[in-house]
């Protein structure tokens, strides 16, 4: 199996829905039969992701 990832364990990352852009860090990969989630996590929080969800860059044009 060839695993395709978008973003790299350690890489920070950012929400593109995400009205405060807070900075998020990739920690684990979720793989499965056809699609990769990313495990996120910002301060004590974690959360799980679609390549499409996620961004390397701050969205500046969000309304905060």
């Amino acid at each position: 199996m060839i695993v395709d990832n978008k973003f790299e364990i350690g890489e920070t990352v950012y929400l593109k829905t995400d009205k405060e852009q807070l900075p998020r860090l990739v920690y684990r990969f979720l793989v499965y039969k056809s699609d990769i989630l990313y495990g996120l996590t910002q301060g004590t929080g974690t959360s799980e992701h679609y390549d499409f969800e996620i961004s390397t860059e701050k969205n500046i044009l969000i309304d905060a």
